[in-house]
């Protein structure tokens, strides 16, 4: 890609737009792109964008991907495959619902009356005083609706995975595998259950992507026993985080490294366009893989830098970087976190190098 300014290096995390990576990252180097993009199910950070807006941004990234990632890499999406957005020519639904339980009138004023009185409580135990869920806690509390817009009237559902299929295939990306993970009960009080004949979600899907090109299939990279326990099964049992309470959609440290272990090599470059929190790069670091972090929200941009500054510090202190021989002493060498390979550092910053 000669002329192209690649601004986005590993390892960091940077702040931008999914959407645009193509104008940042090298093309044909990234090995494995992992990333849980917004569900459109009506989280805080969801409010600002309507399903056009999300089809075209899903639409966007994936097109990017076609330039960026390697032949024969992987695109990994993990995504709750129900949509939901607002239809004004859907029906309200009238239901007469007999059995609505009592602490759904739990109000605010209520919730924050008990904590009041209990100052030490947990949310668990506030939940017990009231007779609600943690989730009515935590949904008064912070006006956030955790099990999304598809519980809301003149709510329309869609699935997620043709959709995605759909993008792909328009940028020459195939599908070819996908996951189902498994979550635990998100709440360990977990009484409450939808107030009408929909399922609460207990499960998501990884949808894995395929750029035409060599691909190695590599069975060293897990033992024999988690080849037999996950690495060949459809099925993932996964436990859910329990409190989201920097990042309100983080996923577990598991459902990552997983993919990454399954899907690319030591020393393979790594995206993730949605960092949030940061979870992917830690898996990353842990795994001796580079990384790419970017978040369109600076506090997020940080947020996942401290947390993989922390796994790179962890790693450092448990492994032993000796010099290796072929590399002179120099302020300008410096040493992979994990695996201890040595690379320069350049004296100007990246954005002022082009490739090619």
């Amino acid at each position: 890609m000669g002329g192209m300014i690649a601004d986005y290096c590993p390892t960091g995390i940077y702040f931008g737009e999914a959407r645009t990576l193509a104008e940042h990252i090298i093309h044909d180097s990234v090995a494995l792109s992992v990333w849980s993009p917004p569900y459109h199910v009506g989280k805080d950070y969801e409010r600002d964008m309507t399903y056009l807006d999300w089809k075209s941004l899903m639409r966007r990234t994936i097109g990017a991907h076609s330039l960026i990632l390697k032949p024969g890499g992987f695109l990994a999406i993990n995504i709750a495959d129900i949509l939901c957005f607002k239809d004004p020519e859907m029906p309200r639904i009238m239901a007469d619902n007999v059995s609505r339980r009592k602490r759904s009138d739990i109000t605010r004023e209520q919730v924050v009356a008990a904590w009041a009185g209990q100052p030490t409580a947990s949310r668990k135990q506030i939940a017990e005083i009231l007779g609600c869920s943690e989730q009515t806690v935590d949904r008064r509390m912070k006006g956030n609706n955790i099990r999304g817009g598809k519980y809301e009237a003149q709510t329309r559902v869609s699935l997620a995975g043709g959709m995605l299929e759909e993008f792909g295939r328009e940028h020459g990306l195939f599908l070819y595998d996908r996951r189902v993970w498994v979550k635990d009960a998100a709440w360990e009080n977990s009484k409450w259950h939808t107030m009408s004949y929909r399922a609460v979600d207990e499960f998501e899907y990884v949808y894995i992507f395929w750029k035409p090109g060599s691909t190695v299939v590599n069975r060293d990279r897990l033992t024999r026993d988690e080849w037999k326990a996950w690495g060949s099964r459809a099925v993932w049992n996964i436990p859910s985080v329990r409190v989201n309470d920097d990042h309100e959609a983080k996923f577990p440290l598991e459902l990552p490294r997983r993919i990454i272990r399954l899907l690319s090599e030591p020393g393979d470059v790594v995206l993730d366009c949605f960092v949030g929190s940061g979870t992917s790069a830690v898996a990353a670091v842990l795994e001796g893989r580079e990384f790419i972090g970017v978040d369109n929200s600076e506090r997020y941009v940080q947020l996942a830098t401290r947390a993989m500054d922390v796994a790179i510090h962890d790693a450092l202190s448990r492994i032993d970087l000796d010099r290796p021989t072929d590399v002179p002493p120099s302020e300008e060498c410096r040493y992979h976190p994990v695996t201890g390979q040595a690379h320069f550092v350049l004296d100007r910053p990246v954005s002022s190098y082009r490739s090619g």
